[in-house]
């Protein structure tokens, strides 16, 4: 069954690893595309956007919306869940979202989700995703990987996780960090079916 753009429920994990800042345009992109987005950070998510968001120049502010200061013009659209709220309606797949994206994915989530080892509702969020057979999207924040990380890649991959690390491209000719943050960003859009135009694509001329 076919899901309409405004019928998206999109759940957006943050761990603890480096690049905050993807959550962040991620969610504000989110918020004016589709019905309800679920956000679960970890404590060490928590502690790592305290830590890089000061100076973001984002609309949507990710630092206050986890701290509990949620924009009226967003109490519609977002959900903010405790990361040990396993009562969550998402932590079941009878109410299950209709895609999970893990950005940025650090390597001890990106272990334990390959195990099946669910310790949090963030993790719950993707065994979910997995058993119900949902798109489930992890982009890992690590280099270089080792053999553990590139198994647990391969793992995932082959049970239909797709796999987007944070690597932005050149060929669009970024100016400034929001231009290398939201290649990525659109990326993701590409794979949870939402248009956009956060970047030109490669040789769009000739398309």
């Amino acid at each position: 069954m076919s899901i309409t753009r405004e019928e998206k429920r999109i759940v957006v994990g943050i761990t603890g690893a480096s690049g905050a800042i993807y959550a962040n345009r991620l969610i504000e992109e989110l918020l004016a595309r589709v019905a309800r987005v679920y956000c679960i950070a970890t404590d060490a998510g928590r502690q790592v956007c305290d830590y890089e968001l000061n100076g973001s120049e984002c609309t949507f502010n990710l630092k206050k919306t986890l701290a509990g200061e949620v924009a009226p013009e967003y109490r519609q659209t977002l959900r903010i869940f405790d990361h040990n709220d396993l009562f969550s309606p998402i932590a079941s797949g009878s109410s299950a979202p209709s895609h999970v994206v893990i950005v940025p994915c650090s390597m001890g989530s990106l272990a334990r989700i390959s195990s099946g080892m669910s310790s949090n509702l963030l993790e719950r969020s993707a065994d979910v995703a997995l058993k119900q057979k949902i798109p489930l999207i992890i982009c890992p924040r690590e280099t270089p990987f080792n053999t553990i990380h590139l198994q647990n890649l391969l793992n995932l991959s082959q049970m239909g996780v797709h796999i987007v690390p944070m690597m932005p491209a050149f060929y669009q000719k970024p100016k400034t960090i929001n231009d290398l943050v939201d290649f990525m960003v659109g990326r993701i859009l590409e794979l949870l079916g939402l248009e956009h135009k956060l970047y030109v694509p490669w040789n769009s001329r000739m398309r």
